[in-house]
């Protein structure tokens, strides 16, 4: 037998999504966009993330309710376009996730152990594997904990930036000076703190009843990010203005410092590592289910697709990326993680949306979700091209590697 085990309800993949959002990306990617599209054009671009994340979202949801099995869009992109879509899909979000992976490791590491970071990165990964070798309960648990520890750490960076009389809403300007391409520029950036959404959908395997449980989970879990997300924005524009934002490297300790509760920076360092802790625990089960997906269909090595006996848990796969992230942290570093990272998740997010174009339209919900799968495609191909030069030639140069790898497997294949 080498199913999963269905052991998800709502509330667990409602965490696991929230786990897989609220990261890094609260702690570090408000800096860059704002410094991508100034003050307000912060705003904007978050704005335009959360949509295009929402309507990404609303696709993943009605797929993952057709196909509920492990694999997210790779299987989509298979079933409804092409073997060769489900590929480029799946060989998107494995390799981009796995340097998004070593990216979470030493940031734990930057912020617990700077001297040493990268060997606090590799104990990271060994003990967040560990974790997640045990059993998708074991993973759900230590995510609901972790969400716990960091809502409580961004609720108090809220009411320290709302309450401070450094607070002003003068410093939420800044538009006029930016043009369309740095709100785009940012919305692709931020685009990198929504993208754990389909960490759910990704499980689809393991979720009780997936046509009920995963359209439901989907959307709360990135209503609640986005509102959170907004919140904070607001706050760290109007207590450090847009210059000071964009040139910080930790946002939300300069917050409770300009607050007047420099003692508090502790806690947002901890709460940062917490986070980040969270999110590699989901983030390298995603990847490993994807993996196992491919596997499965001799996309990448079929030793790779054992489930283990007793855990119900892709096993060799979640031990082969680990051990492949820990060889990025010994040799790599974070720098461009955030812009390559968001390239291949928009490209496998647009693979999604044109996954569910295919399915008509929808008579039992409310929602145009034929528009809103239109509106997806075309908002994710335009912000990946809107990125940094360096994070689209890196990213669309990874993905033609990967279709290279693949024409000449096939080619092979069919000669046999």
């Amino acid at each position: 037998m080498d199913q999963l085990t269905r052991r998800l309800g709502v509330p667990d993949a409602v965490v696991i999504g929230l786990g897989s959002m609220l990261g890094a990306g609260v702690f570090v990617v408000f800096a860059p966009a704002a410094a991508a599209a100034g003050g307000a054009g912060l705003l904007a671009a978050l704005a335009l993330a959360g949509f295009i994340a929402f309507c990404n979202a609303t696709s993943a949801a009605r797929l993952a309710a057709r196909y509920p099995e492990s694999g997210g869009t790779y299987v989509y992109g298979r079933e409804r376009i092409s073997p060769f879509a489900g590929f480029v899909a799946g060989w998107g979000f494995v390799v981009g996730k796995t340097a998004s992976c070593a990216a979470m490791a030493l940031t734990i590491g930057a912020y617990l152990w700077p001297g040493r970071a990268r060997l606090v990165a590799v104990a990271a990964v060994v003990a967040v594997t560990a974790v997640n070798v045990r059993g998708i309960g074991k993973t759900a648990a230590a995510t609901r904990a972790l969400v716990a520890v960091t809502l409580a750490v961004l609720a108090t960076v809220a009411v320290a930036g709302l309450t401070s009389g450094d607070l002003s809403a003068g410093r939420l300007d800044g538009l006029a000076g930016v043009g369309i391409r740095g709100v785009l520029t940012a919305a692709g950036l931020l685009f990198f703190a929504f993208a754990g959404y389909a960490r759910i959908a990704t499980l689809g395997e393991e979720v009780r009843d997936p046509e009920r449980t995963i359209p439901r989970a989907v959307p709360v879990a990135l209503g609640i990010v986005l509102a959170i997300y907004l919140v904070l924005a607001v706050v760290a524009l109007g207590v450090l203005g847009e210059g000071r934002l964009a040139a910080s490297a930790a946002p939300l300790v300069d917050v409770v410092s300009a607050a007047g509760l420099p003692g508090l920076a502790w806690l947002v360092r901890g709460g940062a590592t917490v986070a980040v802790t969270g999110v590699l625990l989901s983030l390298l089960a995603g990847v490993g289910r994807t993996t196992l997906a491919m596997a499965r269909r001799r996309d990448l090595p079929g030793a790779l697709a054992a489930v283990h006996p007793r855990y119900r848990v892709p096993h060799r796969a979640e031990l082969a990326v680990a051990a492949v992230v820990v060889v990025v942290v010994a040799l790599g570093d974070v720098r461009g993680a955030i812009g390559f990272s968001s390239c291949t998740a928009l490209v496998y997010y647009a693979i999604a949306n044109a996954s569910a174009l295919t399915l008509g339209r929808d008579p039992a919900r409310k929602l145009p979700v034929q528009l809103l799968a239109a509106l997806g495609l075309l908002g994710c191909l335009v912000l990946a091209v809107s990125l940094p030069l360096t994070s689209v030639l890196a990213g669309f140069g990874v993905l033609a590697l990967g279709a290279a790898w693949y024409a000449l497997r096939r080619t092979r294949t069919s000669r046999t």
